[in-house]
């Protein structure tokens, strides 16, 4: 499984790259530090779903 799928590796304050709904179809990534994990479960086949510091919210796919 992909190290961003567990919810145990995203803390708050890791520098992380997410898509953003609007990007899922470019899967353009998107850089940040998270502020917020929202998924509850343990993980996620399409990552885990945060809230960056400056307020976007989309899935992690990179982990930095």
């Amino acid at each position: 499984m992909n190290p961003s799928s567990n919810r145990g590796n995203i803390k708050i304050g890791l520098s992380v790259g997410i898509v953003l709904k609007q990007d899922q179809k470019s899967g353009n990534i998107t850089r940040g530090v998270v502020r917020k994990i929202l998924t509850n479960s343990s993980s996620h086949p399409h990552g885990i779903k945060v809230q960056l510091e400056d307020g976007r919210v989309g899935r992690v796919k990179e982990i930095y």
